[in-house]
């Protein structure tokens, strides 16, 4: 790439981002990083990641931004020579999984070059698949979609009372929190993803996304994939999307799409490492290790209308929102094998039941726990019933 054009796009591209006054907590925590390691940011499409390096370029001094989805030079190179020429100590490599020498050169500019390097990936599997020692050199950092309370003050551009875990499980939410069910809908129907806040429909752009993590994205990072097979897997996330949460598992995929369950399980782990599906482990003794698999929000929506999946939507917001907060979730099983709509957090020693009516514990063989929440879809609130919005507020 010609590097007087490199240097007009970076110019352009730190211009564009003025408009954005709102950063997400991550921002604030990038920019008083300290110490040589590199820093890498993992978050699926659309979250925003390009706005959080553009945003960190511009307040850093002597930066630079370079979008590795449109770069076709070598990288090493034109570090160097914007190092020498243009004194720059700080560069913002954006979607780094599009460039195939990233893992190789990469070590090299850690090892020669006195600089900081800040890079984002759409995908996980790109960042675990390292095969030399930059691989200990690099903090990674996930970044999410929006949090419900994220959400809600973008939106308004205000903030919101201070929930903590322990005070949501303790004591009951406060009053001033309950009105903020009325935005749980929109935040499920897709509200979550950033650029809904401009979008009045973001059903259109989403399946865009979905197509550029399979079609692009998965092929860079797996070169062994053929093009059937990604047609498969674009045939799981639909199956997965219509499925019934307690019926979906690999045996079930593989049945439906002719494949073998070792090739389920393959494709499965690639869409979760790129954020279109959610797998969950049971706990409990003598439970098949079958995983629960659900979907990130709101990717069943591509498939299903809102009042057919409002049920594993739910799910698939508990789920994710314990994601976010970095909690430990497995799913439970009843006596009789059965996968039910209870999740446990063993280091909390809680198990919470999305939406119904409390089963009691004892259906949990080998199973003990301090305390049983349900979650369920309205108002409730109370020691052991809790508005399940609620839990996407916590911080």
């Amino acid at each position: 790439m010609e590097f007087n054009k490199l240097i007009e796009l970076d110019r352009l591209s730190k211009k564009s981002i003025e408009q954005y006054a709102q950063k997400r907590k991550l921002y604030t925590e990038l920019l008083e990083d300290t110490g040589k390691h590199f820093v890498g940011i993992v978050g699926p499409r659309g979250v925003g990641k390009t706005t959080l390096l553009k945003q960190l370029a511009q307040s850093m001094p002597c930066s630079f931004y370079i979008s590795m989805e449109s770069f076709d030079g070598d990288m090493f190179t034109v570090i160097q020579e914007l190092k020498e020429k243009l004194k720059i100590v700080n560069f913002f490599l954006d979607e780094v999984h599009a460039y195939e020498k990233f893992d190789n050169q990469i070590q090299s500019i850690y090892e020669l070059l006195n600089i900081k390097v800040f890079f984002t990936s759409s995908t996980a599997l790109s960042m675990v698949k390292y095969k030399n020692d930059i691989s200990r050199r690099v903090l990674l950092k996930n970044l999410y979609p929006f949090t419900l309370r994220e959400y809600i003050e973008f939106k308004n551009q205000f903030q919101i009372p201070s929930l903590s875990f322990e005070d949501f499980i303790n004591e009951e939410l406060p009053s001033n929190l309950l009105s903020f069910m009325q935005y749980f809908y929109a935040y499920i129907k897709g509200g979550l993803m950033p650029f809904a806040l401009e979008e009045p429909d973001i059903m259109p752009l989403l399946g865009n996304i979905l197509n550029a993590i399979i079609y692009k994205d998965i092929p860079r990072i797996n070169k062994n994939i053929t093009v059937a097979e990604l047609e498969i897997i674009n045939k799981l996330v639909k199956f997965a999307a219509l499925s019934q949460v307690e019926g979906l598992n690999y045996s079930s995929i593989a049945n439906n799409l002719g494949v073998t369950k070792y090739k389920a399980e393959q494709y499965v782990s690639l869409l979760e490492k790129a954020f279109i599906l959610q797998v969950v482990w049971p706990e409990g003794t003598n439970v098949l290790k079958e995983p629960k698999i659900l979907l990130d929000l709101p990717y069943r929506l591509l498939y299903q209308n809102f009042d057919f999946c409002i049920g594993g939507l739910r799910e698939d917001f508990f789920v994710e929102a314990c994601r976010m907060i970095g909690k430990n979730i497995f799913y439970l099983k009843s006596t009789s094998g059965k996968k039910t709509p209870d999740y446990i957090l063993p280091d909390d020693n809680i198990v919470f039941e999305i939406g119904g009516k409390g089963k009691g514990r004892s259906q949990f063989k080998g199973i003990k726990t301090g305390r049983k929440i349900i979650l369920a879809d309205s108002y409730d609130n109370s020691t052991d019933k809790k508005p399940l919005f609620a839990f996407g507020l916590i911080e």
